[in-house]
């Protein structure tokens, strides 16, 4: 087992990180046209892009009728790599017009970096304020959006003593979306479950003469490499994803059944969380952890196949390190110490973020003594990139309200403000929100460890 990295080789890394994203050109914000991606922008919008001094990529737009509040926007995934890249601000610039289409300007960062450094993320978030201040003119209010992954870094970004604190203007309330908000030390537990329990089953992630190595890793090294297309190859071996169901081998179909009911992930679902478990572990074990294991499984017990206590026997044991545990968690996972207005807002069918996450959030925020700055909504959607216009409309006016008249609203309230929301919304067929709605802890989806 590798020892705990002194504090001076960890600062001295962070350091040679600081440097290598300063290495980057700057480009000053100019005027552009709004990117051709984002069609359905309003007319006369007005867009800004531009590289920030660490190196990451920014797109700014102002609706003409601009009703003088600001979106800063926390993009999730993440994306992969050392390097920013620029089209991943101007995806989200097209995912997230709906905050410009109801009169917001909005404001997003590709981040200086790729990979699972999410205080870096929220950092990057916080550089971009002051620029998209300035840009767009005086604010009324400012809100800040994280979604999916980007929950995680504007929840730790909005934190007292956190990277917003220290930018002006501050912020004035948080809107939380798909959001993965039980920290890297939990919400990830279940991939090495997948991990695991796919090896036993189909023998295939490494192959028998391919280099056998602890699946935590992701991969057998910081630099080995695997293609989408190698593991969709590999999926459909032993899953026969790429097939009707009735041209799946018996033995494919009881794989399918098998890892559905026991890491409880629809069968759409397989191959990305896969994915995450392969790539993201590699760069969360090799990138950000000096090759150490943050993810444990010795006393899982896995239940739901055709016979548990052979899937028992067969599947890997891995002891966490503590040390690698601690700090992923002091990156990763937010305290829930924020001292503003947060809506959070998800699918209860979310197959990527489970709703069950959300139990651990209200938790997290409980034990910060913020209760009373947190109100939740469900949604009768099984999506997770993007739920419809009209309850993240909802929302936000609900949180603007909020902030303005110091009342806390009830998921009634906004379940009822969404289904009287300008027709153009098309409130009668989006406006999904179940308000008594309420999840269960997350240990009934992934078992603690």
């Amino acid at each position: 087992m590798k020892s705990k990295p002194k504090l001076s080789s960890i600062l001295i890394k962070s350091c040679l990180l600081a440097s290598t994203a300063l290495s980057f050109s700057f480009a000053a914000p100019q005027q552009q046209p709004c990117p051709a991606e984002v069609k359905d922008l309003p007319a006369e919008t007005t867009c800004w892009s531009g590289q920030d001094e660490a190196g990451a990529y920014y797109w700014v737009a102002k609706p003409k009728e601009w009703n003088g509040n600001l979106v800063l926007h926390s993009h999730g995934g993440p994306a992969l790599g050392k390097h920013p890249k620029a089209e991943r601000a101007i995806e989200d610039f097209e995912r997230w017009s709906i905050w410009v289409r109801s009169g917001n300007a909005l404001a997003v960062t590709s981040y200086r970096q790729g990979g699972v450094a999410l205080m870096s993320a929220a950092e990057d978030t916080a550089r971009l304020l002051p620029i998209a201040s300035k840009l767009v003119g005086k604010t009324k209010k400012v809100i800040l959006h994280g979604q999916s992954w980007g929950g995680g870094v504007a929840a730790r970004a909005a934190e007292v003593g956190g990277p917003l604190s220290k930018v002006q203007p501050q912020i004035d309330a948080v809107l939380l979306t798909s959001g993965v908000l039980a920290g890297g030390t939990k919400s990830y537990d279940f991939r090495l479950d997948l991990r695991v329990v796919w090896q036993a089953l189909c023998e295939n992630h490494p192959r028998a003469n391919e280099i056998q190595y602890p699946l935590w890793q992701g991969l057998a090294s910081k630099d080995a490499k695997m293609s989408k297309e190698d593991l969709t190859q590999r999926v459909n071996e032993c899953l026969g994803l790429n097939k009707p169901e009735a041209e799946r081998s018996e033995k494919q179909k009881e794989n399918l059944k098998t890892i559905v009911n026991v890491i409880k992930i629809p069968e759409k679902s397989i191959q990305g969380h896969l994915a995450w478990a392969t790539q993201h572990f590699q760069d969360i074990v090799f990138n950000r952890l000096d090759g150490r294991n943050p993810f444990g499984n010795e006393n899982v017990k896995y239940v739901g196949s055709s016979n548990d206590e052979e899937l028992n026997k067969k599947v890997l044991r891995y002891k966490a390190d503590p040390t690698a545990v601690a700090d992923f968690g002091k990156d990763t996972n937010p305290t829930g110490n924020i001292a503003l207005p947060i809506i959070t807002m998800r699918a209860v069918n979310d197959s990527i973020a489970f709703v069950e996450l959300a139990s651990a959030w209200e938790e997290t925020v409980a034990k910060a003594g913020h209760s009373k700055n947190l109100v939740q909504l469900y949604t009768n959607d099984k999506e997770h990139s993007y739920l419809s216009d009209a309850q993240y409309v909802a929302a936000m006016n609900a949180l603007l309200t909020w902030v303005e008249s110091g009342k806390k609203p009830t998921p009634q309230d906004v379940a009822q403000k969404c289904i009287t929301l300008d027709a153009k919304w098309k409130p009668q067929g989006d406006c999904r929100i179940l308000p008594e709605y309420k999840p269960a802890p997350l240990s009934t989806r992934v078992p603690a460890r």
